[in-house]
């Protein structure tokens, strides 16, 4: 390299800790001992068991770091992106700790896209050895790395089937993208945006402006928007494109693009990182990896009637045993399976209102359809027992809507689900009613905190919206906001309660000692029940009211009431214990949600004590806000 070219490259890492802190005459002279190099798209970096010479520093692009396993797939252990350093294997040899002559079995590392680095060989790094920041980095990164390595390894490195053809649900988007991507300005006109996808042989244009994906057309649109609507062929794109939509990282896994298509019931993801398209997945994509028992699932539940709606269950429940067996975390199956139980419960509303129809009854105003419980919460991934209510529109007839819930509670009870013991169903008078009316309910509920008053609230709010009218829902959360502004002795009685339920510790090293420990925890009563009813009162105080845990606890970093080290911690710590309780449940058809300690290893037991310490940090926020 020429002078000013290492000047160029010491100006690009001199804020690095590897090159800090020393005087540019000093810089120089260690960057005139590395090496500046290029990869191209997919270019091979460092090959396994090829010598390593020192540690990779990315300039710019991205790289991933893979291995083969069994059956000769690729499976990608981390990407590093810009300013990460690939290597840190190789620090063993660099301090000795492996001989020099033993020839062992590396990772190997591909350029993702165009990968510029330095190459700094192990004679750079011992001249830096002596500073202390040199140590702290290089500590703190392989510290981080080993954690996202293990992680990665825990979901990946497992063999196991896929959904049908023997391939892990745990593929990357890039894998299966198509990186031709057909596009047009906002101001390209309609005619030339449909020539587009023909002449490409898509589905779909993407909208870009100035290199920045604007929105999205698809066939559908085209139909939609277009024809059916009289619209000019010689419009602007603008006019019909879906502005902001959503979209994926060529990193993430199989199973997370499924689940934003079937959460977002669309079938194209335009695949973006840091602003740049690199492609687009569709569903067509991810049903020609895998077989199409999704799809099958859903277009059964879909067309289901009388004759076959009890037929929906077992194809679930098919699915949800792939994503055990692949080892899907827990958030990301239940994304999926709750949206196939929507649909499910979407469908009995539709032949609700059907049956009735064809008994010439017709719904006198709007309604809207809740979930409670776990189905509210988006964590039921087994046909328990029903939890729903029904609000209207204000009429004097609600003779129709006695008969409606009749309805829904029925069809429900055909697709799989039992009647609820507690008769918290639509078919019961006190589960449904006029917006004013819940309004009253919920007044009521709050003026005499009765135990058992403080349950059936605790329970109505983990509501969530699934069916009817739009209007009607924003009309009934509105008045629920406007009573839960003047609740503050109600939430505290609903922490006085939770006082008695707090969420246990296990870390007892004395009681342990003499055998006194306990042997079993009862994972739904004694962690998920105190974590939902801590996150839902902490939620309301803030005037968060629906939503999903994840959604709740989204909300109240955004409001700054956590910080967000701790949602990480927060998110992470829910998701084990989801993953224990799923697992132990499905493995376990009786029912019964205390999980043996006998029945774990030491590595599970270690991480349950963790993940509690951190759901009872959440209890103890919820607690200081209401002390005495």
């Amino acid at each position: 390299m020429q002078q000013n070219q290492y000047k160029e490259i010491w100006m690009a890492v001199q804020f690095h800790p590897l090159f800090q802190g020393v005087d540019e005459r000093t810089a120089l002279s260690l960057v005139e001992e590395c090496e500046a190099l290029t990869f191209g798209k997919s270019e091979m970096m460092l090959k396994a068991d090829t010598p390593r010479q020192g540690l990779l520093l990315i300039l710019q692009g991205n790289a991933e770091v893979f291995v083969k396993n069994a059956a000769g797939q690729e499976e990608v252990l981390e990407v590093i992106k810009k300013g990460e350093i690939v290597g840190f294997s190789s620090l063993a040899k660099f301090l000795g700790f492996t001989s020099a002559d033993k020839m062992q079995a590396n990772v190997e590392v591909r350029a993702v896209d165009g990968v510029q680095a330095l190459l700094i060989p192990f004679s750079v790094l011992a001249k830096r050895w002596d500073d202390q920041d040199v140590h702290d980095y290089l500590l703190s990164q392989v510290s981080i790395r080993l954690k996202d390595v293990y992680g990665s390894l825990a979901e990946q490195v497992k063999m196991a089937k896929g959904i049908g053809e023997g391939e892990t649900i745990l593929a990357r988007v890039q894998d299966l993208m198509s990186d031709k991507v057909a596009s047009v300005t906002p101001d390209t006109n309609i005619q030339e945006a449909a020539q587009k996808m023909v002449e490409s042989k898509t589905s779909s244009v993407l909208v870009v402006e100035d290199g920045e994906l604007k929105g999205i057309i698809t066939e559908r649109d085209i139909v939609g928007r277009v024809v059916s609507k009289g619209i000019s062929f010689e419009g602007p794109s603008r006019l019909v494109m879906t502005e902001n939509p959503v979209t994926i990282s060529r990193f993430a896994y199989y199973y997370d693009a499924l689940s934003e298509i079937l959460l977002n019931g669309i079938k194209h993801l335009p695949v973006v990182d840091n602003g740049e398209i690199s492609g687009v997945i569709t569903l067509t994509d991810l049903l020609r990896k895998k077989n199409d028992s999704v799809m099958r699932t859903i277009k059964k539940i879909d067309e289901a009637d009388e004759k076959n709606l009890p037929e929906v269950k077992a194809a679930i429940y098919e699915i949800t045993e792939t994503l055990l067996r692949d080892r899907v975390p827990a958030i990301a199956l239940l994304d999926i399976i709750t949206k196939l139980y929507d649909r499910l419960i979407g469908r009995a509303v539709e032949l609700s209102l059907a049956a009735l129809r064809k008994k010439g009854f017709e719904p006198p105003v709007p309604f809207a359809f809740y979930l409670m419980g776990s189905a509210g919460r988006g964590e039921q991934f087994m046909l328990t027992d029903q939890d729903h209510f029904l609000v209207y529109g204000d009429t004097r007839d609600h003779s129709y809507f006695e008969k409606l819930g009749a309805e829904i509670t029925g069809w429900l009870e055909s697709a799989g689900y039992a009647r609820c013991k507690g008769l918290m169903m639509s078919s019961e008078d006190q589960w449904r009613g006029t917006v004013l009316q819940w309004q009253d309910r919920v007044r009521k509920w709050m003026l005499q905190s009765t135990n058992e008053n403080l349950l059936l609230a605790h329970n109505f709010f983990s509501y969530r919206f699934v069916a009817g009218s739009e209007s009607v829902n924003g009309e009934f959360e509105a008045k629920i906001a406007e009573l839960l502004d003047r609740s503050k002795i109600f939430l505290y009685r609903m922490v006085q309660a939770e006082r008695e339920q707090e969420i246990p510790t296990l870390d007892e090293p004395i009681r342990a000692l003499f055998k006194l420990g306990r042997k079993s925890i009862d994972i739904k009563k004694e962690i998920l029940f105190p974590f939902h009813h801590s996150l839902q009162i902490l939620s309301i105080y803030y005037g968060e009211i629906p939503g999903t845990p994840l959604e709740k606890i989204a909300s109240l970093r955004e409001k700054g009431v956590i910080t967000e080290g701790f949602t990480e911690d927060l998110k992470e710590a829910f998701n084990h214990i989801l993953d224990l309780y799923i697992s132990h449940r499905w493995g376990n058809k009786n029912g019964s949600s205390i999980l043996s300690f006998a029945t774990m290893s030491t590595r599970q037991k270690d991480e349950l004590i963790l993940s509690l310490r951190t759901l009872r940090e959440l209890q103890g926020m919820v607690f200081a806000r209401f002390s005495v």
